[in-house]
């Protein structure tokens, strides 16, 4: 295990988190870029699709911001028709979230990216490598959710 008492070691992984993510995240920028988004709206985007119909509070919790910081890229999304807004069936004030076919679309462009960069990574280092990274990350998740 690596020994974070030494500043060496903790420089070193914090180096390579830092270029990982960066790696991750590079061509989804570029791609979010050329409409005039940015990562926020790739978290947005992120969400929607893994909770179709999700209502404007779910999003909050899930993003961990406030409505106000929400508020300005909710709906540039929603004003270049990739994201709409419903009032939900149970309750008038409630609204739910959900992609347009051309916002399904560029979600799924940004992901594919993403999914194709942890493919080659998983296949150079292997089952154990993507279990120990897995837990990894979900300890560090786990981590703010606790604050």
């Amino acid at each position: 295990m690596a020994d974070l008492k030494k500043s060496t070691a903790q420089r070193q992984i914090m180096e390579t988190f830092f270029h990982a993510y960066q790696a991750f995240t590079v061509k989804p920028d570029e791609m979010l870029a050329r409409r005039g988004l940015s990562r926020v709206h790739h978290r947005i985007l992120f969400f929607i699709a893994a909770y179709p119909d999700l209502s404007v509070t779910e999003l909050l919790g899930h993003l961990g911001v406030t409505k106000q910081a929400l508020n300005t890229p909710l709906r540039q999304l929603i004003e270049m028709h990739l994201v709409e807004s419903r009032t939900a069936a149970d309750d008038k004030r409630k609204r739910m979230l959900r992609f347009t076919t051309e916002g399904a679309r560029l979600e799924q462009a940004l992901r594919r990216e993403q999914v194709r960069l942890l493919e080659r990574a998983f296949e150079q280092t292997g089952e154990d490598a993507v279990a120990g990274w897995l837990a990894v990350n979900q300890a560090l998740a786990v981590s703010t959710t606790r604050k």
